[in-house]
């Protein structure tokens, strides 16, 4: 059951930073989600886009990291860790997330205009007064993927390693 905790709590963060951040790229390009991915809702309003991806597209991420993240703290004799033990870990890995996703979209707005990256493949589906606008929340949010990827890793490799000195002491 404990594992289980960790599972939902991984997802529930997930899905937390995913509508967080679709909140901000929403309003940034609104057509990343309209054009860019299929249709999920009726709404026009970026605020329901915004949600609906939010959950749609890291709920999971979550779950993948959830279950190693769960067996790291919970398998084996070292002393255990629970869902409890994760949230501060968590939540500096997400906000580490969201300044990768920021740092990201500050390049993408600066190298889109000099064309050092261009839209290729839709962008005769996009305008073009928001190709800079739809490669600066491209590349926040492919940021934010692979920014996910390694705090994940790192969440392993410290609850592995919490549990190795818990229990040399």
């Amino acid at each position: 059951m404990r594992g289980f905790e960790i599972i939902l709590l991984c997802i529930a963060a997930a899905i937390t930073y995913g509508i967080l951040h679709d909140q901000v790229t929403a309003r940034i390009c609104i057509e990343y989600f309209t054009i860019g991915h299929p249709r999920v809702t009726t709404s026009e309003s970026p605020t329901v886009i915004a949600i609906t991806w939010g959950v749609i597209a890291t709920w999971w991420m979550g779950a993948l990291l959830g279950m190693p993240l769960a067996a790291a703290c919970r398998l084996g004799r070292w002393p255990r860790l629970t869902a409890a033990d994760l949230v501060r870990p968590l939540i500096i890995a997400l906000a580490l997330m969201m300044l990768v996703a920021a740092l990201a979209g500050v390049v993408g707005s600066m190298w889109a205009p000099e064309h050092l990256i261009r839209l290729t493949g839709m962008a005769n589906r996009i305008p073009e007064d928001r190709h800079v606008r739809f490669m600066i929340a491209a590349w926040a949010h492919t940021a934010s993927y692979m920014a996910g990827i390694g705090a994940g890793i790192g969440l392993l490799i410290w609850a592995l390693r919490h549990r190795r000195a818990a229990a040399s002491v």
